[in-house]
């Protein structure tokens, strides 16, 4: 993991943090952010509306924290976008001048206290514009699924390396403001689900690398049922077929190579032993290699506890063995995952219904207290960026910059 020493970049940082209703560990993600070891920096809080059970939680936090600059703001309902994109083009609709660092922060993410200055360190660097971590999932509860997506997620975490191919993640990012605003950021948002993917597509077509920095990986606490899991699956590789085709497409070859080189084995084993045929030794040493490998990749990507999160070892034992000793069972459920985001354009994501068109445009956006909103000729999704802060968020609410002295 790098090391900052005595560095101290400076620059004004704004971040942000959208919020939507309460996630494991909620108020503990956002006090994290407020104790940031980091001189000049504001925070911006941004929730769907006041009713929003985050709501309570930012204001409380607020309140405690009167010496960091920072603000709740109300975006109201998103009708042509993600709600989390709608979210974060009100927020970043008018940048004051001294913001030098954008921040992106998702809430159920808890970055430690080096986390910002890690990400301005890096993009103070001249030959550095944007950079990304990662999560680790920290299981709230020891269950089965969280296991399972604890694992998928650390294979996901130990493909990241210095550079990332010009990929973000959206819960742990930054970028200098000169690049948000060349690559058109702000605008390319508009009408989309994904923030981190179509950041993902400006960067790699403007040539702008992506730096991962150890530094910024967050932990991320961790509660699911089964059944969620393979929602928050098919949704994960569903967005990614609609923005980034090409690393999804690459994501079904290899799962499907991986996971038919298993089944094939263990077929013609399972055959082997019940015909008695003399070949039983062949599938029998693939199936043995495979397995063998399998364990070499858990130890490697486990050894990364030590990195990343030293404290934690001891809790994460359980979820090691899994990762270690049943990973082969991890990757057929993820490849399920894969097969199952081969087909729809409906994805239900914190209790909202999106409709994508080609291309990873929202055709529509339907919630259950409501009928379906879709796109219209001058709708208030497509209006310029000029008029966005008066046609496009009506509802819009700002608690002003607070701040002592």
């Amino acid at each position: 993991m790098g090391r900052l020493g005595s560095e101290r970049p400076t620059g004004h940082a704004a971040v942000f943090a959208p919020c939507k209703g309460v996630d494991v560990g909620l108020e503990d993600n956002l006090r994290a952010l407020l104790q940031q070891d980091y001189d000049d920096y504001e925070v911006t809080f941004i929730v769907e509306s006041a009713d929003d059970p985050a709501c309570p939680v930012v204001q409380r936090l607020i309140a405690e924290h009167p010496c960091v600059a920072c603000r709740l703001v109300v975006a109201g309902r998103a009708t042509h976008s993600g709600q989390k994109v709608h979210n974060l083009r009100a927020a970043t609709a008018r940048l004051g001048p001294q913001v030098k660092y954008l921040a992106f922060l998702d809430s159920d993410a808890r970055p430690r206290s080096q986390w910002l200055r890690s990400l301005t360190a890096i993009l103070s660097k001249t030959d550095c514009r944007a950079v990304t971590g990662y999560r680790w999932f920290i299981p709230d509860r020891s269950t089965l699924a969280n296991y399972l997506l604890y694992s998928m997620n650390c294979g996901v975490m130990s493909l990241f390396g210095r550079t990332s191919h010009y990929l973000v993640w959206g819960g742990s990012w930054g970028i200098r403001r000169d690049v948000f605003d060349s690559i058109g950021l702000h605008g390319a948002w508009k009408g989309t689900l994904s923030d981190d993917l179509v950041a993902t597509r400006l960067l790699r077509r403007a040539k702008v690398p992506v730096r991962f920095e150890p530094a910024c990986v967050v932990a991320s606490p961790l509660d699911y049922s089964l059944a969620g899991v393979l929602s928050f699956l098919r949704r994960q590789y569903m967005v990614a077929r609609f923005y980034t085709p090409d690393w999804w497409l690459f994501g079904l070859l290899a799962t499907t190579f991986t996971s038919l080189a298993w089944l094939g084995n263990l077929a013609a084993l399972g055959c082997s032993l019940v015909l008695g045929a003399p070949s039983l030794w062949m599938p029998a040493s693939v199936c043995g290699l495979l397995y063998l490998l399998s364990v070499h990749r858990g130890m490697v990507r486990q050894g990364l506890v030590g990195t990343y999160f030293p404290d934690r070892r001891r809790a994460l034992r359980a979820c090691a063995r899994i990762d270690t000793w049943a990973n082969p069972i991890v990757g057929w459920i993820s490849w399920l995952g894969v097969l199952a985001s081969m087909w729809g354009r409906q994805i239900a994501w914190r209790g909202i219904r999106y409709h994508l068109a080609l291309g990873g445009r929202i055709r529509s956006v339907q919630r259950d207290d409501g009928p379906p909103s879709a796109d219209e000729p001058a709708a208030a999704g497509d209006q310029s960026d000029d008029e966005l802060q008066t046609v496009a968020f009506p509802t819009r609410e700002t608690v002003p910059y607070r701040k002592a002295g």
